[in-house]
């Protein structure tokens, strides 16, 4: 008889029964990876009060240049970046903006000026419209030319997670006599959360690829 044998046979196979149970309850008793639940209602309050606050900032003109021409005979032969980068300090003492919106600004104008000294853009007399996308025609904080009250503002999560979120921005509310375009506008923008505070992180009026060209 081999019966030692199938002893052992069996005993191996509850031995890895038991094993297999055990580990699988373990893994089942594992706490899953956690992160503090978003609060949506406060979330969206502070996202539109940071969207309106920065609005009302940059239409104070506190901020230098946007973009400080070095010119000859009022041509733009590149940008003074001793400026670049005071507009640089002054955007991160704003507390509005994450990083990478403040990188972002200065790799626009750093690639900017490279493609004016290769002269891939028709010369730019500094006295008219750049013959780049940036800042051009429209204000790049609204892509607007006029503006309602900033306290009007209202935004539109499209996603929104406990530290991150896609949104848009828009007039409001507004009375049934003002004109349509102010009620289609919208302006996309992205925001991070920074210890525990939202900041700006993304504007489409910033837009690196739209504003290279």
């Amino acid at each position: 008889m081999k019966l030692p044998g199938l002893l052992s046979l069996i005993f191996g196979l509850l031995l890895f029964g038991c094993n297999h149970t055990s580990k699988s309850d373990q893994s089942k008793k594992k706490p899953p990876e956690t992160t503090i639940a978003a609060n949506p209602e406060k979330d969206r309050a502070d996202i539109r009060n940071l969207i309106r606050q920065m609005l009302k900032w940059s239409d104070s003109k506190n901020l230098g240049e946007l973009l400080p021409a070095l010119s000859k005979d009022s041509i733009c032969t590149g940008f003074d970046f001793d400026k670049v980068d005071q507009n640089l300090e002054m955007l991160r003492q704003t507390g509005f903006f994450a990083d990478e919106f403040i990188d972002n600004y200065n790799r626009i104008m750093h690639t900017l000026d490279k493609k004016i000294k290769n002269k891939e853009f028709d010369a730019w007399n500094v006295y008219e419209l750049p013959t780049f996308n940036f800042a051009n025609d429209v204000d790049p904080w609204c892509s607007c030319q006029d503006n309602m009250s900033w306290d009007n503002v209202d935004i539109k999560p499209n996603k929104l997670s406990n530290d991150k979120g896609e949104l848009t921005w828009n007039w409001g509310k507004l009375d049934a006599s003002v004109d349509s375009s102010w009620k289609s506008f919208s302006y996309k923008f992205s925001v991070v959360k920074v210890n525990n505070r939202w900041k700006v992180s993304y504007l489409e009026g910033f837009d690196y690829e739209d504003s290279i060209k």
